[in-house]
C-alpha cells in the first residue's frame, strides 16, 4: 500500500470537461467520485491523494460544475463529477449536469468503479438510492464513503454504517460502504485499498515479484 499511496500522491489535475465530448480519450482505468452538493466529496478526493487543494472545495454546496479529470499516471485517473441537488443552482443548470453525468456513467467504456461518497448523518437520500441503481443496471462496482463521521459519537456513527449496509444488501456483493472523515483521517487506508484493487495495482504488484 505504501507504493500505491506514493502514486497517489503524484495526482495532478489534467482536464475540465463540461460534457462527454470535451473528455480526454479512453484510456486506462478511471475511477470517479459522485455524490451530493454538500457531501465532502471533493475533501474524500483530495485527503485521499494527500493534496489539500487538488479537487476545488467550497463552502458553497454546488461549486462542482464540471467533470474534473486526475491523472496519476498514464493509465489511472480520478474523475470528480458534478455535485447533484443543491437547491439554489438554477433549474436549467442541474438539468444539464445531470444530462452530461449521465452521459459518462453511461457511456464511458474506461470507468471502472464508482466512489459515492454521502453525509454519515444524512446517508441513502435520492440521488444515491438513483446511482445504486444504476451502478447495478451497469455490474459496476460501488464502495459508499460515509464522510464527516467526526461529526457523530461513535455509537452512532457505528449504526449509521450498519444501517447502510443492511440497505444496500439489495444491491448484491459489488456495493460496499465505511466509515470516512477528511477531518481526522478515520478510514482514509481502507478507502486506499478500494482504490488500488479497482486500478488493479494489487494484482500488478503481485506480478512484478
Amino acid at each position: 500500500m505504501k507504493i500505491f499511496t506514493a502514486r497517489l500522491r503524484q495526482t495532478q489535475f489534467e482536464i475540465s470537461a463540461a460534457n462527454l465530448a470535451q473528455c480526454p480519450p479512453e484510456q486506462g482505468v478511471e475511477i470517479a467520485f459522485a455524490g451530493r452538493s454538500n457531501s465532502g466529496k471533493s475533501s474524500a478526493l483530495n485527503t485521499l491523494v494527500d493534496h489539500g487543494g487538488l479537487a476545488r472545495t467550497s463552502k458553497t454546496p454546488g461549486r462542482t460544475q464540471l467533470i474534473n479529470f486526475f491523472r496519476m499516471d498514464d493509465n489511472c485517473k480520478l474523475v470528480d463529477l458534478p455535485g447533484y441537488g443543491y437547491a439554489k443552482v438554477p433549474e436549467k443548470m442541474k438539468l444539464e449536469w445531470q444530462a452530461h453525468m449521465g452521459e459518462y456513467l453511461e457511456q464511458r467504456q474506461c470507468l471502472a468503479g464508482l466512489i459515492l461518497v454521502m453525509d454519515v448523518r444524512h446517508p441513502l437520500k435520492d440521488f444515491d438510492r438513483m446511482m445504486l441503481e444504476w451502478s447495478q443496471h451497469q455490474n459496476m462496482p460501488v464502495h459508499i464513503l460515509l464522510s464527516k463521521s467526526d461529526k457523530l459519537k461513535r455509537g452512532p456513527a457505528k449504526n449509521s454504517v450498519l444501517g447502510v449496509r443492511k440497505e444496500i444488501k439489495a444491491y448484491g456483493d459489488q456495493v460496499t460502504a465505511q466509515l470516512f472523515s477528511s477531518h481526522n483521517k478515520e478510514g482514509v487506508e481502507q478507502a486506499r485499498e478500494v482504490l488500488a484493487n479497482w486500478f488493479g495495482f494489487e494484482k500488478e504488484y503481485e506480478t512484478a515479484q
